[in-house]
């Protein structure tokens, strides 16, 4: 089969085209043969490796993916070949106390696709059984492999962490992104006055799309002070920042008394400086969120099927061009998910 392979950090080179054998499923396992596979930040990561992280290189890359289900291994029941699938992108042991309890996203062996083990940029992967969830039948296979991270981690960042209410006011963040993209439409079925920034008319616009009430453009305007006026100096109840160093502690500043700040991530860099008595004296609270469980993708997967939501893909690209994918995402050129289809 064809696959990208990482098998050393670096620049957009790094990423290489190679064949490799068939996977077989083993017991448990099922055999998709993938039909797109959406790229995330995480990707980007992993390219160009983090400091005191180790990845399993060689890795194949690529954490969402859709496609048909190609052969079954023994012993499973839940899926036939030839069902059309989603992968759930994150993956734990399958039988400790938080798998088997619901929260299968804090179990000590949890790891994502792409990241931990191999990944979807190829034309075969196997995967657990337990791991597929059905496409939803209003989608493409691109569409299909756009949502699961993204709207995952934001489910778990909104409603898990945060427990957004209808009457509060929520900021998210980067409103052009995967996660936003998807914060946005969950903070519209809750009720939430939603509040978002980006750079740029065009993403703001699909953020009002969206759902969005109140744009904030922070090319031409400070978000702290807009939020201030916005909200008559009172201060939202929930921010979604996975920007990181350059809005966190400024996000903390926008929290009215007993907000919440979640957070997912650190694109702008992981540091984080803020006066300590402010979180205290407001009674603040920080809240970190990875990924979600596997419960909440299957409840999201309902929301995809009715309608509720709808994902939000910039651009579909050949799988090999997964460099240009990478660089769009790098330099920010994108609104919305970027998407490889294997041809």
């Amino acid at each position: 089969m064809r696959c990208v392979v990482i098998r050393e950090h670096g620049a957009y080179d790094r990423l290489l085209h190679e064949e490799r054998p068939l996977p077989e499923p083993a017991a448990g396992e099922v055999r998709l043969a993938v039909k797109a596979v959406g790229l995330n930040h995480l990707d980007t990561w992993v390219r160009r490796g983090i400091p005191g992280v180790r990845y399993p290189l060689p890795l194949v890359p690529g954490c969402d993916a859709a496609g048909v289900i190609d052969a079954v291994g023994p012993g499973v029941t839940s899926h036939r070949a030839g069902d059309a699938v989603v992968l759930a992108p994150g993956i734990g042991c399958g039988h400790c106390e938080r798998c088997v309890s619901g929260s299968d996203h804090l179990c000590r062996a949890y790891g994502i696709f792409g990241e931990s083990r191999d990944g979807g940029c190829a034309e075969f992967l196997v995967a657990p059984a337990r791991n597929f969830v059905r496409k939803p039948t209003a989608l493409s296979y691109p569409e299909a492999a756009s949502f699961a991270l993204t709207f995952l981690t934001a489910w778990h960042m909104v409603v898990g962490r945060a427990a957004l209410e209808p009457h509060e006011t929520i900021l998210i963040h980067a409103a052009g992104s995967g996660v936003s993209v998807a914060a946005i439409q969950i903070a519209r079925l809750i009720g939430a006055r939603i509040l978002v920034t980006a750079r740029g008319a065009d993403k703001l616009a699909r953020a009002r799309e969206l759902g969005a009430h109140e744009m904030i453009d922070y090319g031409q305007k400070d978000f702290g002070d807009e939020v201030r006026r916005i909200t008559g100096k009172r201060g939202v109840d929930v921010v979604v920042d996975h920007v990181g160093r350059d809005t966190l502690d400024k996000s903390l500043r926008a929290l009215a008394r007993g907000g919440r700040l979640v957070t997912c991530g650190g694109t702008s860099g992981p540091e984080l400086a803020t006066d300590v008595r402010l979180v205290f004296f407001k009674n603040l609270s920080i809240l970190g969120s990875t990924m979600g469980s596997l419960g909440e993708l299957h409840r999201i997967v309902e929301h995809f099927e009715r309608g509720t939501f709808r994902p939000v893909v910039d651009r579909v690209l050949p799988i090999a061009q997964v460099a240009a994918g990478h660089r769009a995402l790098e330099e920010r050129q994108v609104a919305g998910k970027i998407v490889l289809e294997m041809q």
